[in-house]
């Protein structure tokens, strides 16, 4: 089968070719600028803000016994609220004291991911250990947020408990009012009751509602990092730095940032259909960095775009090397994928497809924009 062409012009990376079929010219600037469109590093984005208010209750007004049966009831009323503003008070305790542990959190991973990403800007090793230490440092303190989060949501139910029993008691208050057998002190204390059980409500509402941003807000942000993480992870297994995952991207930009600044050791660009190819014809060939960066100069052009990676088999002699031919390829293809998935390229955007071809003997693998 032919190999599928596009008809848009496509930057083709030839990646680390042995022999002469490369040519010496490295696809990123040797100086590590980065040019528009993409980002200064993986992970390590600024934490959504958390909510700073203090939800601590108005307390309760005493009052004297009456005597009559309303008064009795009024009593047994106040008792309820002061028990609602006691859990009140120890929920917002609980809020600060997850707030606080939250933004400590924030800071160790966050200085973490720093010092990983300033020490790939400069350079470094392949799958330096420091850098792998320090990586597994940041995905448990990303853990601990985590924690953060789900002790956010516990405490949401808590409070929401807290909600339905303050808009019963704000409710038996005023039923309270309509009771036979009352003094004029019984309704006077019924008012105040009514009064500071409104403001209760009130406050358990507000502390609910910041509460539930506050979980929201930061799932989504250890869901964002979790994926940053990944990127990461594969930046520094080549020791270059890459930039953002590439999960949601999709912001638009001119033209001229297509111009890709890819980073592949003895790789060469030529014109084709298309976008990458990478020849297999060596072992551990280091095709992670342009890839990652041709994938995301599509992206920025062309935001929904997808991808199609290509196992091209090279043609064999008898049907029994073809078939191994065509399984290593096919192997080499499921690389290609995996590296993609780990860079957070949802994997509704990525067909695989098999073919063969006039290439080497270790195959091609070919990605295609569509």
């Amino acid at each position: 089968m032919a190999l599928k062409k596009t008809h848009a012009v496509a930057l083709c990376a030839v990646l680390l070719a042995s022999g002469c079929s490369f040519a010496e010219e490295a696809l990123f600037p040797s100086s590590g600028t980065v040019q528009q469109g993409q980002a200064a590093g993986s992970g390590g984005g600024n934490p959504p803000a958390l909510g700073a208010s203090t939800f601590e209750p108005p307390g309760v007004t005493p009052g004297a016994a009456t005597g009559t049966f309303v008064g009795g009831k009024v009593a047994s009323l106040r008792g309820d609220l002061q028990q609602l503003q006691g859990n009140l008070s120890r929920q917002n305790q609980a809020l600060q004291a997850i707030r606080n542990d939250t933004v400590q959190d924030s800071q160790r991973y966050h200085g973490t991911v720093a010092a990983i990403n300033a020490r790939l800007q400069v350079g470094t090793t392949p799958g330096n250990p420091i850098l792998t230490q320090q990586w597994n440092a940041a995905q448990g303190e990303l853990d601990r947020i985590t924690d953060d989060v789900l002790k956010m949501n516990r405490l949401a139910n808590e409070v929401t408990s807290s909600s339905t029993m303050a808009g019963y008691l704000l409710d038996s208050v005023r039923a309270a009012r309509s009771l036979s057998g009352a003094v004029d002190e019984d309704h006077r204390q019924l008012r105040i009751l009514e009064d500071e059980t409104n403001r209760t409500v009130v406050l358990v509402e507000r502390l609910l509602t910041e509460l539930t941003e506050d979980a929201t807000r930061q799932q989504s942000y250890v869901a964002s990092e979790k994926q940053n993480l990944n990127t990461l992870a594969v930046a520094i297994k080549n020791g270059q730095l890459f930039g953002s995952s590439l999960a949601g991207r999709g912001a638009a930009v001119s033209p001229a940032s297509y111009d890709m600044p890819m980073a592949a050791p003895r790789a060469a660009v030529t014109t084709d259909a298309a976008l990458v190819t990478i020849r297999f014809d060596k072992p551990n060939v280091n095709y992670e960095p342009a890839l990652y960066a041709a994938i995301k100069g599509a992206l920025d052009r062309r935001p929904s775009a997808a991808f199609e990676v290509v196992a091209v088999a090279p043609s064999g002699a008898t049907p029994g090397q073809q078939a191994l031919s065509a399984t290593t390829a096919r192997r080499n293809a499921d690389a290609v994928v995996r590296s993609l998935t780990n860079m957070n390229l949802p994997a509704n955007r990525i067909r695989v497809t098999s073919t063969t071809g006039n290439t080497a003997g270790g195959g091609e693998v070919q990605v295609f924009v569509r």
